[in-house]
């Protein structure tokens, strides 16, 4: 698993003035996502496997229709003629595909992790072969006309609850067909002849995809596996006269995610003086006491991924750190950070001045909610009233620490 883990070691210092399955069909469908900077709202998957069969031939439909299509070596067999003008739907040509969405858990191979994916089979077609259809149906003018005569419509304009999908091919021995799903049922044709013996040439099916949100996944692989059955009763049910060659459709999911964790600090940013408000101007003119030293130093931030924020430090003040003087005394420095729209921490809160501790308590996430590229966030370094007080209290002296912040996208 690669992850990304960001330091900066700050150099903080201030002068004190005077003071981050059996016969088994397979298909592989690999899918990934990596932030695009021209495109920071786009925060799904890409479809990484190409299509074959209807998708290929017709890309505008299913591009219009978010779908993708896969042609597998599925053949099916009559195992008797097919009836004229058979009573059950069962006995002649008939299609009862799963539509439904499926859900099928999808597991990262470095961390255990898992998510959710969502399938649906959203259009089923095929070739089917048969007799001369002349010697079937006797002379026609038109090839079309032949096979329209066979059956009691068209295998165009499709039967309900399947939909038109503008697919459909005859030849003297065979009919080439294309039925969008969009919803539960059977679709069916009833033979007007008798069909001594028919074949499906192979299964040519659509489908959708509902994948999970990439941002809340870790960096990495993930892999899962969805099983549909074929054969009379089962998912893929082409009735009880057209029997598949394979009884499993096995589909392989892999997902994979590249996300983006980068921060930068402008040239000099690492070395952090502490000043009170307006300088020491007041103090050395007016003779007013500092109640407040700080600093605020900007970083530009990239980030698609989730991550946790920590401190080092090279002098502790129990969870925080702390800056000393050359005898040892030390005061304690509040560390906070703010960051930019777009990232929020759990609950979906705004990140304002969040205080950042040794233990990482309270920054233990943070979540983008669109890909942040190169957005500003600040570290706000303070010392508070009383500690600059007890600073004052002592001779002149230069306090210094240094303070390593990791922005860490490992989060788990």
């Amino acid at each position: 698993m690669m992850s990304s883990r960001i330091f900066y070691r700050f150099a903080v210092a201030l002068l004190l003035m005077g003071g981050a399955s059996a016969s088994a069909q397979q298909v592989s469908i690999n899918a990934s996502f990596k932030p695009d900077s021209a495109h920071p709202l786009r925060n799904k998957f890409t479809n990484d496997t190409p299509s074959s069969g209807y998708c290929a031939d017709h890309p505008s439909q299913c591009k219009d229709n978010d779908m993708f299509s896969l042609q597998v070596p599925i053949r099916a067999y009559s195992t008797e003629p097919i009836k004229a003008n058979h009573a059950s739907v069962r006995q002649g040509a008939m299609f009862d595909i799963p539509t439904q969405w499926r859900d099928l858990t999808v597991t990262h191979l470095g961390t255990a992790e898992t998510k959710t994916l969502r399938v649906r089979i959203a259009g089923i077609g095929s070739t089917y072969r048969t007799d001369d259809i002349y010697k079937l149906v006797g002379p026609t003018d038109q090839l079309t006309d032949a096979h329209w005569k066979l059956w009691d419509g068209t295998w165009v304009n499709t039967p309900p609850p399947c939909t038109y999908s503008g697919v459909g091919f005859a030849g003297q021995y065979i009919y080439k067909f294309f039925w969008k799903t969009p919803t539960q049922g059977v679709c069916s044709r009833q033979a007007k002849y008798d069909i001594p013996w028919m074949r499906y040439d192979y299964l040519d099916f659509a489908y959708e995809l509902e994948t999970p949100s990439p941002l809340e996944m870790s960096t990495g692989t993930y892999i899962g596996t969805l099983t549909y059955t074929l054969g009379p009763g089962a998912d893929f049910d082409f009735g009880d006269i057209m029997i598949p060659t394979s009884s499993t459709l096995t589909m392989n999911f892999e997902l994979e995610v590249q996300h983006t964790l980068k921060v930068d600090i402008p040239p000099g940013g690492t070395q952090v003086e502490l000043l009170p408000q307006g300088g020491w101007q007041a103090w050395l003119t007016q003779g007013r006491k500092p109640t407040r030293l700080f600093r605020d130093q900007t970083f530009n931030i990239s980030s698609s991924s989730r991550f946790k924020m920590q401190m080092q430090c090279q002098h502790s003040a129990g969870d925080t750190c702390a800056v000393q003087d050359p005898s040892g005394n030390q005061v304690p420095l509040q560390v906070a950070v703010t960051l930019p729209y777009g990232l929020t921490s759990e609950g979906g809160r705004a990140v304002v001045r969040q205080p950042l501790r040794v233990s990482g308590v309270g920054t233990e996430l943070f979540q983008p909610g669109i890909y942040v590229d190169r957005k500003p966030g600040t570290l706000h370094f303070d010392i508070e009233q009383g500690d600059v007080a007890d600073m004052l209290s002592r001779e002149a002296a230069t306090y210094k620490g240094n303070v390593t912040v990791i922005w860490d996208s490992e989060v788990g």
